[in-house]
């Protein structure tokens, strides 16, 4: 079931700039398309993360965080299925 709307509280420093530790995050689960450069919320060994869509292909996304130096992403873990994802971030946008 995909919910119309998701909150979440970002944890550590993976999305500095863009999301600072213990920021609040409202998204959707009703998204039409994720595109390059979207916020995304999806699943990941049991756990909810954040990350930038960085790149799309096969039914797979590649996620990067925004800080490079603080983030676990696909450049750990690799591409992730685009089902994980739970939810297209809509608010805060800035980039």
């Amino acid at each position: 079931m995909r919910w119309p709307i998701i909150i979440r509280r970002t944890v550590g420093r993976s999305m500095k700039p863009t999301l600072l530790p213990n920021s609040l995050v409202l998204a959707t689960g009703l998204y039409r398309r994720i595109a390059k450069d979207d916020l995304v919320i999806f699943e990941h060994s049991g756990i909810d993360k954040i990350k930038r869509v960085k790149d799309i292909g096969n039914d797979r996304v590649y996620v990067l965080g925004d800080n490079d130096q603080e983030s676990t992403d696909s450049r750990v873990f690799g591409w992730i299925p685009s089902s994980s994802i739970k939810a297209k971030v809509i608010w805060p946008r800035k980039r």
